[in-house]
């Protein structure tokens, strides 16, 4: 046999600066290791270095929403079959030991044996660029709640005039009234004026992250809708939770198999727990929790004001179910709706 009949699988440990790349047969034999850098021509010499030893037919990369970003564009780009895999259990490494090498090998055999692999989001198109623009908004958020439970905290323990004049102010007039103080500087020693002084702070920080909110909005609202308008006008369903839905799908739905991996995806398929005489399922607390949330947003907003929920409600409440069970049937369902729309946009009626 020739060396371009060799059928190669490669396997790749990635980290933020380097690489390391490892090469198994069509048998799982090890053919080589090596390291690369974590750059354009790393990744072009990495490639080469795979093709080395035979034809490249499938490569599984560790973290390729991670360090294994560029490179997984790269091999994309090249027309090589990817494969994300899992990182190595405990009972693998326990027997096995650690190190990058290592690790390289197990991905190499785990994609060859198609075993806790799934294809990678492509990181390329409008569903990319919208969850750049979700983690700017996502931390935006985070760090306005913080500044407003900051304030919040220091009025508590502030002085009593200070106290008095402000506790009873509702959010929006407590933050516009303390970016407006003008207290003395000079006199930060004393507890009352360095006080405002922080209130001022936080209050102006408040506003500034709630124009960066705004503005962030400005411009997902409008991708949101052109990526997948029908989604976005499904019951219950909002710029934000349609966002977050498409992020968890990414630019490549169709590499979701069905619907029920994507309520796996999501946290959303109740897991089986059953032993002898008992027959039941437990909740599941794995998943994209984001996904999950964004689920039982719409399950929320369809009890609500959705005729139909809510008659489901009444049904499965007489049946002996509690609202967390009702809920939980639910999100199930609407991650079927969820996945039609995801995956065929253009060919399914709304979801119910």
């Amino acid at each position: 046999m020739t060396q371009q009949l060799v059928e190669v699988t490669g396997g790749v440990d990635t980290h933020r600066d380097t690489h390391t790349a490892a090469a198994v047969d069509a048998a799982g034999r090890v053919l080589g290791s090596a390291q690369f850098e974590a750059t354009t021509a790393g990744y072009a010499a990495l490639l080469g270095w795979l093709r080395s030893f035979g034809t490249v037919v499938l490569v599984g990369v560790e973290g390729t929403g991670a360090y294994g970003a560029g490179l997984a564009r790269h091999l994309r780009a090249a027309g090589i079959r990817l494969v994300e895999v899992d990182r190595p259990d405990r009972k693998t490494r326990r027997w096995q030991g650690k190190s990058d090498p290592v690790d390289a090998e197990a991905a190499a055999r785990t994609a060859l044996a198609a075993r806790r692999t799934g294809v990678p989001k492509d990181r390329d198109g409008q569903v990319e660029a919208l969850r750049n623009l979700r983690v700017a908004r996502r931390s935006a958020v985070t760090a306005r709640a913080d500044a407003q439970r900051q304030m919040k905290t220091l009025i508590v323990t502030a002085p009593e005039p200070v106290r008095a004049r402000l506790r009873r102010l509702p959010v929006r007039e407590l933050v516009a009234t303390c970016a407006a103080a003008a207290p003395q500087l000079g006199q930060a020693s004393d507890p009352s004026i360095a006080v405002m002084i922080a209130l001022r702070s936080l209050a102006r920080r408040h506003q500034q992250l709630t124009t960066e909110i705004t503005e962030l909005d400005q411009l997902i609202g409008p991708l949101v809708t052109a990526i997948n308008p029908r989604l976005l006008a499904a019951k219950g369903v909002g710029p934000e939770v349609a966002g977050q839905l498409l992020v968890t799908a990414g630019d490549n739905p169709g590499r979701l198999r069905s619907e029920a991996a994507f309520a796996m995806l999501c946290g959303a398929a109740p897991l089986p727990a059953s032993s002898g005489r008992t027959h039941r399922h437990r909740l599941n607390r794995g998943g994209d929790r984001q996904a999950n949330c964004a689920l039982w947003r719409i399950v929320i907003t369809r009890m609500a004001k959705d005729p139909a929920t809510r008659a489901y409600v009444q049904r499965r409440t007489k049946d002996g179910l509690s609202k967390k069970e009702i809920i939980r049937c639910l999100k199930r369902y609407v991650a079927r709706d969820v996945y039609d729309l995801l995956t065929q946009p253009d060919d399914l009626k709304l979801a119910a």
